[in-house]
């Protein structure tokens, strides 16, 4: 299997162009739960592909709002690689997801989603028992937590969930960067530029002109509520034993629209997969 048996075509890709801003990203990341979205630019010569925008970066970047700084780049790939091969890619250089370019030209995503669907469907090996792909290191935080602070517990831990637990220490819920951007929004403020003229006495000042008040440039940012990760987390949690199958759980994944699920092992949280731990497994 390749990947252009694999990939979202590129008529059916959602794009950005530059030059544009923060809200022509969040618009799709957040309204039609994207996780990210490639970033374009029309030439003379047609439309080339520059760089991606990702819910990550709309996240670790809350005062930044031009699309041409917020992009980032991340390795890309041609349509007739091998899709084992991408998920080695994947798996080695931390990408969730490969542009497939020719030449400069946008061909398609591949995105770990479109690999998982690939094992779900038995397209690729997925008979690894999950016990032997699963990460015994849970990112967790407490149910009370204030959401902004569980937010940045997940960008410190470089993961995206956070296992919540109650009083008990018992698994309450889980949290994404998905729940998390489901209720951030955009909000307008100001930021002051400082004194507008030199003062009168300044040696610089060629005229003693006063400064009369402060310039102001408006500024956007990304405001998540204070309410208690409780109110936000997925208290409905998916789980899976040792014993089941990457195809199994791929198809547990792709059934609930979900990027890892808690390892249960006699009654208790023993780990966590992830759908980058079931690529290892092809």
């Amino acid at each position: 299997m390749n990947v252009a048996d694999a990939m979202t075509p590129r008529e059916d890709l959602v794009v950005v162009e530059i030059p544009g801003t923060r809200d022509d990203a969040l618009e799709y990341i957040q309204d039609q739960r994207f996780s990210s979205v490639p970033v374009v630019k029309q030439t003379d010569e047609g439309e080339v592909y520059r760089g991606l925008v990702s819910r990550d970066d709309l996240i670790e970047q809350p005062n930044q709002d031009q699309l041409a700084i917020l992009m980032r780049e991340v390795p890309t790939i041609a349509a007739d690689t091998d899709i084992r091969e991408a998920a080695a890619r994947m798996v080695a250089e931390n990408a969730r997801r490969l542009p497939v370019l020719d030449g400069d030209a946008l061909e398609g995503i591949l995105t770990v989603t479109d690999v998982i669907r690939a094992i779900a469907r038995g397209n690729v090996d997925g008979e690894t028992a999950v016990g032997k792909l699963a990460t015994r290191d849970v990112n967790a935080t407490y149910v009370d937590t204030p959401l902004p602070v569980a937010e940045r517990e997940i960008a410190l831990a470089n993961v995206p969930y956070s296992v919540v637990l109650d009083d008990d220490a018992e698994m309450a819920g889980v949290l994404t960067e998905v729940d998390v951007l489901d209720v951030a929004r955009v909000v307008e403020g100001e930021e002051g530029t400082g004194d507008s003229f030199a003062g009168q006495d300044d040696e610089w000042a060629w005229e003693g002109i006063k400064g009369t008040g402060n310039r102001y440039l408006p500024t956007r940012n990304v405001e998540i509520p204070a309410g208690p990760v409780g109110e936000f987390m997925t208290a409905d949690v998916v789980t899976v034993a040792g014993t089941r199958t990457a195809k199994e759980v791929a198809q547990e994944m792709i059934s609930h629209d979900v990027e890892q699920i808690p390892l249960i092992t006699g009654g208790d949280l023993a780990g966590i997969v992830r759908d980058v731990d079931l690529l290892e497994g092809i």
